[in-house]
């Protein structure tokens, strides 16, 4: 089976290319272009120095890094980060710190992974009622 192709382009000169660390991953690592400093409880806008053309019918989910997350409370403010299919501008990634320690963040660093998968288009319908089903309400409904 042939791969389906990501179109990059850098804008960049420090840009790496987003890749796989590992075969079957299913998110590819994204790298920052710039040190950003992240004092404890705000967030910085990092870019990644690139530009995406999806392939057709997907979208692309930018996701946290668990590394990051664990060691050091760092993830992303709006996780999942969605990429629709017709954006073609730059790349960033809005990073937060929930730590109580100022994080370094070194060029370079992979920051967030990026989940390219198939979009579903639906056809708005507005009904008078809505099909039965076991589940309750919602907000702990399946117990704790």
């Amino acid at each position: 089976m042939s791969a389906i192709q990501l179109k990059i382009r850098r804008i960049h000169p420090r840009a790496q290319l987003p890749c796989y660390a590992h075969d079957m991953d299913a998110g590819l690592d994204l790298f920052s272009v710039e040190d950003v400093d992240i004092p404890p409880g705000e967030s910085k806008l990092v870019p990644i120095g690139i530009q995406v053309e999806l392939p057709p019918n997907t979208e692309a989910q930018v996701r946290p890094r668990s590394g990051l997350a664990l060691k050091h409370q760092i993830t992303i403010l709006n996780s999942p980060g969605t990429i629709d299919g017709g954006y073609r501008g730059d790349l960033f990634v809005v990073l937060i710190n929930h730590g109580r320690t100022r994080f370094q963040l070194k060029m370079g660093a992979r920051i967030a992974q990026l989940v390219v998968a198939p979009v579903l288009r639906v056809e708005v319908v507005e009904t008078e009622s809505l099909g039965k089903t076991t589940r309750g309400p919602g907000f702990g409904s399946s117990g704790i």
